[in-house]
């Protein structure tokens, strides 16, 4: 027989070749579709909060697995010998991330202060590792505090006017990581170094916002590293400061020549004029007092400005600080803010001083407010000067209190050519008009800063008696 009669006809080649290729494609897709259930990659484990002790804050461990999946979570605290159950989780189907709080307050019932270890073991759905999964472990040597710090209050104020500003000082115990002043949704830090001969007392000064109910009161509150926190009502009176209400008529040529320009994007010109409005008096201005409120809570720890700030020379108030306005266009009411700042006025193109002594935080353009200037005063207070026409300082430099930041111009949202002024504290629009007053500033600030006690303090402010006239002798 001859060699071409012993190799198999070329139809059987064919066949076995589609055989081996049919079974090398099952193998690639069963491959394909196993591989990623014997990933050998292990979970993560890491604390929200890196911290090395543990209070009644709350605890929250975070979880995540990029292959398989999360299959279960346990969390475990041991202290004096005893293992204490802080979660237990499983998860089906498996999950990628998990995030797991733990209410300390009631997990650490009868666990003494002192070291503890914490142990988190985390298993994902893998097939790796005979089928049992990886695991990770995560182990931490912490403290447990459940012990509040200690405040105490040395001075404070009496009154407290309506949109206004008070100022304590304060002693936290050395634990204190943080602490200041909570009036509702908002924070006033307190800074320390700024008490003569009393390096740990504290100063911290917080508004009474014209947009929170005069009824809700201050909060001392401080609070240690273990997130354990002391709180402190103050007691004082609020002085009732009554803002008034105004109604603007708008005009389409205010509207085209103003509020048009104003918006960046064409898009958002579209639309009726009362549309149009609404956009620039609602969105960008959120959008600038947003800004604003970030520029303004970027503190210097220290004070640069002393005694009173200065009002613009020869200026005359013109509009008043939370100024309820309504908006009206043909004769409806088509929207309502807040004019939080003065409006000063005096001639065109007027020089423009610094209120006190700073640096520039902003110089720039502002939406509402134009071009604009931000001095940051230290620990919080910060002054604003809007409607530049032009602007003649930069960021990061020192000035002088009536040193010039510009001139006066009708840039921005302004009718005409003056100075907005604002002031602000922490993030918080404040009623200027105090800082303006020397006397205002001897009574409830130099004092204190003085490290006089809220007793020597009140005991100074009394009216004093008159005296009474000795009678002559007659001879």
């Amino acid at each position: 027989m001859s060699a071409l009669e012993t190799d198999k006809p070329a139809g059987s080649r064919r066949s076995t070749l589609v055989v081996l290729l049919i079974i090398v494609i099952a193998l690639v897709g069963v491959g394909y579709y196993l591989a990623p259930r014997f990933e050998w990659q292990a979970p993560q484990i890491k604390l929200a909060r890196d911290t090395d002790v543990l209070g009644l804050a709350p605890l929250e461990i975070v979880v995540t697995d990029q292959g398989a999946g999360l299959k279960s979570v346990t969390a475990t605290l041991t202290s004096g010998g005893t293992e204490h159950s802080l979660a237990s989780e499983q998860y089906s189907p498996p999950a990628a991330e998990k995030k797991i709080t733990v209410a300390l307050s009631s997990k650490l019932a009868g666990v003494k202060e002192g070291p503890a270890v914490l142990r988190v073991s985390a298993r994902d759905g893998s097939m790796w590792n005979f089928f049992r999964g990886n695991e990770s472990v995560f182990q931490k040597n912490l403290v447990i505090d459940i012990t509040p710090p200690t405040l105490e209050l040395v001075a404070d104020d009496r009154y407290v006017n309506f949109g206004g500003v008070g100022a304590i000082v304060y002693k936290p115990s050395a634990d204190t990581a943080t602490s200041g002043i909570r009036v509702g949704d908002y924070f006033f830090p307190g800074y320390p170094g700024q008490i003569k001969d009393h390096p740990d007392r504290f100063l911290a000064f917080f508004a009474q916002p014209y947009n929170v109910p005069a009824e809700t009161k201050a909060v001392l509150v401080a609070t240690d590293k273990a997130g354990n926190s002391r709180e402190m009502p103050l007691a004082y009176e609020v002085k009732n400061v009554k803002y008034k209400k105004s109604t603007i008529a708008l005009s389409d040529n205010f509207l085209q020549g103003k509020i048009v320009p104003l918006l960046n994007d064409v898009a958002a010109r579209q639309g009726t004029p009362k549309e149009v409005f609404v956009r620039v008096n609602k969105g960008l201005r959120k959008e600038n007092e947003d800004k604003i409120a970030a520029i303004t809570k970027q503190a210097t720890p220290n004070i640069l400005w002393k005694d009173a700030f200065s009002q613009l020379s020869n200026s005359k108030v013109e509009a008043n600080f939370a100024d309820q306005r309504t908006y009206t266009y043909d004769n409806e009411a088509i929207d309502t803010a807040y004019h939080l700042g003065y409006d000063l006025s005096v001639t065109k193109h007027y020089p423009v001083e610094a209120a006190n002594s700073g640096t520039v935080a902003f110089a720039g353009d502002l939406g509402i407010y134009g071009n604009a200037v931000i001095l940051d005063h230290g620990l919080g207070l910060f002054t604003l000067y809007g409607h530049l026409s032009s602007i003649d300082v930069k960021v990061g430099d020192a000035v002088k209190q009536r040193q010039i930041l510009g001139k006066t111009g009708e840039t921005g949202l302004a009718a005409g050519d003056h100075l907005h002024y604002g002031v602000y504290l922490n993030g918080v629009a404040i009623l200027p008009v105090e800082w303006w007053d020397q006397k205002w500033i001897d009574d409830n600030i130099k004092p204190k800063l003085e490290g006089k006690t809220g007793e020597a303090i009140a005991e100074a402010q009394q009216p004093k008696a008159p005296r009474k006239p000795t009678r002559k002798r007659r001879r």
